[in-house]
């Protein structure tokens, strides 16, 4: 099965257009991914599973409204940032990382797919001036850190299939983060939606982290 076949038997709703630039961004990901270290090497060959995939995982749990902003933060190789625009053409998403060569290849990326709703910066999430509807990630330090990281970003506002807040994708068991932060929070199994075993162990969580 192609990716975009996989993604497809997930996600039928999208159009022929958004199921290439998925293909397109899966290709330059692993292109890139030669020079500068964006995803693990190991696993080039599942990049639609283990990266594209996982991240739209996000969209199981959420459909971002028209004109809702979006920070994706330590991105990576841009990531669940970039699959996420591409589903979300309407929403804005601002994708940043610390790390000045991974940020550029994304920036380069984001041109080469000509996603108007995405802007880049090479920056520490801490040190954003910005707020957004909603903060994703895919978990890059524990829950405590990332809401201190966080604090003051995300503000209350439109009202979707979750409020505004934080949605990251995490793997294995931590339920003591989250019972230190005292947030409402929900948790959602990726095993539900897809069947490959590399979801047996990864989630998604909301944490309400709006303020």
């Amino acid at each position: 099965m192609s990716g975009k076949t996989l993604v497809a038997s997930y996600f039928p709703d999208l159009t022929k257009q958004q199921l290439d630039l998925l293909e397109q961004y899966a290709r330059e990901l692993v292109e890139h991914n030669q020079g500068v270290n964006v995803i693990s090497r190991k696993n080039e060959d599942r990049v639609w599973e283990e990266h594209l995939l996982h991240s739209l995982g996000i969209a199981k749990v959420i459909q971002f409204k028209p004109g809702t902003r979006v920070l994706d933060f330590g991105t990576g190789g841009g990531l669940p940032g970039i699959p996420l625009a591409i589903l979300f053409p309407e929403s804005s998403f601002l994708l940043v990382d610390s790390t000045g060569k991974k940020i550029r290849i994304v920036a380069e990326m984001v041109e080469s797919l000509g996603l108007k709703n995405v802007r880049t910066e090479h920056v520490r999430v801490e040190d954003l001036q910005e707020t957004f509807d909603f903060a994703v990630s895919r978990a890059v330090k524990s829950l405590p850190i990332m809401k201190e990281w966080l604090s003051g970003k995300i503000h209350k506002g439109k009202e979707h299939a979750l409020p505004n807040g934080f949605i990251y994708i995490k793997g294995g068991d931590f339920g003591a983060e989250l019972s230190l932060l005292r947030k409402a929070n929900r948790i959602f199994e990726m095993a539900d939606w897809f069947d490959d075993p590399f979801f047996e162990t990864k989630k998604v969580v909301w944490v309400d982290l709006a303020t």
